[in-house]
């Protein structure tokens, strides 16, 4: 018996409520003994294997025109290299909690983004000042991180840029369906993402710093299963099922999981200042979710 339709959105959001609130800590617990751009690279390889070998076992097909291969290259270099790529490259300094904290971002840049162009999600005043107040919450959590020296500020602006990447690739692939099936898709963006971080590692010397430290190859596996095959396929879904706005409601579930396992695991802290900018934050990515999108235009 097939899954209602409500059924189907609750599972996929739960999914990438919880699963893309833990990979924070995951990714955190790898770059601690693996190279990054390696590290996500053998995840993408592994995991977009495993997908593609999934969705040809269902009978999904490859897609046949050039427009459909063009959009997964795409996708897959601004969601998965791009921001992907830059949240592993910066948790070797930025502790889980504050990365995913930031990257809470993505729901503010969706919604943003979603608004540009003739097809655009229009936004109201209510939307606006949620931007407004999420981003100064971002500037506030950002600087107290600065001032106590937590990482360098490329890492910072690393992750910053990272929500807008994502959320660039999000709308792009929303507005330009590829015609295979989701699982198909996140199979093939999931492999280009491979094809370029594992080559930029090699060139960036990080076989020689490869490890096989236990945590480090099991932080590795929980990623590929649950942080790239279950939950990212579940996203790839819900990109073309629901407005930019509802979509961005992960963003204020993920840093409460990453903020809560962080300190359970990992001992992480947030000192007065950052609870602060976390709050508005969130309070921002609240106001922007319940502002809604209206029709497209």
């Amino acid at each position: 018996m097939k899954p209602s339709r409500t059924s189907q959105l609750v599972i996929a959001f739960a999914t990438v409520y919880l699963v893309w609130g833990s990979t924070y800590l995951a990714i955190r617990v790898g770059v601690a003994a693996l190279p990054p751009a390696l590290f996500a690279g053998v995840r993408f390889l592994l995991a977009g294997l495993v997908m593609l070998a999934f969705a040809l076992a269902r009978g999904a097909q490859l897609p046949r025109s050039p427009r459909d291969w063009a959009t997964v290259a795409i996708t897959g270099v601004l969601m998965l290299v791009g921001a992907n790529g830059l949240v592993t490259w910066s948790e070797q300094w930025v502790e889980s909690n504050q990365a995913a904290l930031i990257v809470a971002t993505s729901a503010l840049w969706l919604a943003g983004i979603g608004a540009l162009g003739p097809n655009g999600e229009r936004v109201n005043a209510r939307t606006v000042a949620g931007l407004l107040l999420g981003f100064g919450g971002v500037a506030v959590l950002v600087g107290s991180g600065l001032e106590l020296r937590a990482g360098p500020p490329l890492a910072y602006a690393a992750l910053i840029s990272s929500s807008a990447l994502w959320s660039m690739g999000s709308v792009y692939s929303r507005r330009h369906p590829v015609g295979a099936a989701p699982i198909m898709t996140a199979a093939l963006q999931t492999l280009t993402a491979a094809a370029v971080l594992i080559p930029l590692g090699v060139l960036l010397g990080e076989p020689a710093r490869w490890s096989w430290e236990p945590r480090a190859l099991w932080a590795l596996a929980y990623l590929i299963v649950f942080g790239s095959c279950i939950a990212y396929a579940a996203y790839a879904w819900l990109v073309h099922e629901v407005s930019p706005a509802r979509l961005g409601t992960y963003a204020y579930v993920n840093p409460a999981v990453a903020v809560f396992l962080g300190w359970w695991l990992l001992g992480e802290r947030l000192n007065p200042t950052q609870i602060a900018g976390t709050v508005i934050i969130l309070l921002g990515v609240v106001i922007v979710t319940l502002a809604g999108g209206r029709k497209p235009r």
